[in-house]
């Protein structure tokens, strides 16, 4: 008899209602009976109530990064025993409404970083319900639910996440409640699941104790470790950024008198990366630390940047004029008198002499004569009255263009200086010099019309060398590094309430 009674009131959850059961009998039954009945119960330790969770992930998806968070479709199932609701019959397990749900006992279960949750009710509320003969308990429903995942984003787009899903007890501490994951597979995905941004890497799950202000309390968690895919951005943002970037060099290919091109080409491909960034953020948080996308854009603004610096130093200090050649009045009124009559080459001669002394003296034009590479001359036989002597004149400078290089006679670190604290006194005396370069013995010193910058040859190998190697450094440290997923116990603090 006493066996039976111990096997009857071994599955009770709480010592008190055994006691008030066996005062009912010390009432209204023997005396001797509700003794031993009182005795017995309190041989019989309080044991929590074991609840066993298992999850089928339906689908997963998508993972917001502005919000921080994650959602999932799932059949959410829960097992435990009540020996109060056993039975004995031919029917093994007998399912039940869920309206049955409103009158036994079952666990206050909650996610502790849920948000927005909800079971769906189409076309009836997603509830099972089934009891068996030695009172097992079958809770399943389904559940949509969106839970907060606190993401790092310092190596956006090459990161991985953890996002965790934490459940166990509102009200009740380990003391009544204990909850279990049921077994080695207790956390199972429909084949075939896949996710549009992320590869699923690992979702390992475990059981912990939380310890809140009410005390200490059962908690499951399973953490989904993902990892982003990079595709998406390699093809809409890395491969466009490198070639503006490339698209920036081309101006050093164009020559340093067409500032309008080379300033334009510029400037348009500061206002393309600019675009580009604006777009690229606009699906991210506004974090307090720079991303990895964010470097590679700065990295990318710092040459285009950089490219129009560069024309600026070349346009200060290495471009010898200002333009197209002006030409004054004067020199459109001899135009127009040399076309009503003929000139003879004497004529040509001396209107050819005093043009180019008249466009040497133009300070502001700056203008150099330059000699064609064969030397062309009027040959005319002036015969004077008094003897017959032929005059060959002086040759004609038919090709006046202006140098746009000087000579380079100091030290190029001091150049170096002299460009960097924009020395005017240096530049003037640059231009002076290619001034001169026509020697005043006839010779012509050495011609560099449309010659290309020091500077552009420079910067046509070390602009693409330094990119490549920042890129090789940039992909190294952000593919090779991996943080490892970690357990996260110190975030659970803030969830309690």
């Amino acid at each position: 008899m006493w066996d039976q009674v111990r096997r009857l009131f071994a599955g009770e959850k709480y010592g008190e209602r055994l006691v008030l059961q066996c005062n009912w009998i010390w009432k209204f039954g023997s005396e001797h009976l509700a003794r031993k009945l009182i005795s017995l119960c309190n041989e019989i330790p309080e044991q929590p109530t074991v609840v066993q969770t298992n999850i089928l992930i339906r689908s997963m998806g998508p993972v917001s990064e502005l919000d921080m968070e994650y959602s999932m479709d799932c059949y959410f199932r829960q097992y435990w025993r009540d020996q109060r609701l056993s039975f004995l019959g031919p029917i093994k397990s007998l399912s039940l409404s869920i309206k049955m749900l409103e009158r036994i006992w079952r666990p206050d279960t909650y996610f502790y970083n849920g948000k927005h949750s909800y079971v769906h009710t189409i076309t009836v509320p997603n509830k099972l319900l089934r009891i068996s003969q030695d009172g097992d308990i079958l809770y399943s429903m389904r559940l949509t639910i969106k839970a907060k995942c606190p993401m790092e984003l310092r190596t956006f787009p090459m990161d991985r996440q953890s996002c965790p899903l934490i459940l166990g007890s509102y009200a009740y501490t380990s003391k009544d409640l204990v909850y279990r994951w049921q077994n080695e597979a207790s956390v199972n995905f429909v084949p075939g699941m896949t996710l549009s941004q992320f590869d699923l890497i690992s979702f390992p799950y475990r059981n912990f104790t939380l310890t809140r202000r009410e005390g200490d309390f059962s908690v499951l968690q399973v953490s989904f470790n993902l990892q982003r895919h990079t595709g998406y951005f390699l093809i809409q943002v890395y491969v466009p950024c490198i070639l503006i970037v490339v698209l920036s060099w081309v101006s050093f290919w164009i020559h340093r008198e067409a500032t309008s091109d080379r300033v334009g080409l510029g400037i348009t491909t500061v206002l393309t990366l600019s675009t580009i960034s604006l777009d690229s953020r606009t699906d991210l948080p506004k974090v307090r630390y720079a991303t990895a996308l964010d470097w590679f854009l700065l990295m990318s603004f710092f040459y285009c940047i950089a490219t129009l610096l560069e024309f600026a130093g070349v346009h200060y200090f290495t471009k010898v004029g200002s333009g197209e050649i002006p030409v004054d009045e004067d020199d459109w009124e001899d135009f127009n008198e040399s076309e009503d009559e003929p000139a003879s080459a004497a004529d040509l001669v001396e209107n050819a002499v005093s043009a180019a002394n008249r466009a040497g003296r133009r300070r502001s034009s700056l203008i150099c004569p330059i000699y064609n590479n064969s030397a062309v001359y009027y040959t005319s036989k002036r015969t004077s009255l008094t003897s017959n002597v032929q005059v060959t004149p002086p040759p004609v400078r038919l090709t006046m263009e202006r140098t746009t290089q000087t000579e380079t006679r100091l030290p190029k670190w001091k150049q170096f200086i002299y460009c960097l604290k924009g020395d005017d006194k240096f530049r003037k005396q640059r231009q002076r010099e290619a001034a001169s370069a026509n020697g005043g013995d006839g010779r012509h010193g050495p011609r560099h019309v449309n010659s290309v910058s020091l500077i552009d040859r420079a910067a046509r190998v070390l602009f693409p060398a330094s990119f490549g190697f920042f890129n090789l450094i940039y992909w190294m440290i952000y593919f090779m590094y991996q943080d490892d997923f970690k357990w996260g116990d110190s975030k659970l603090g803030s969830l309690g309430h």
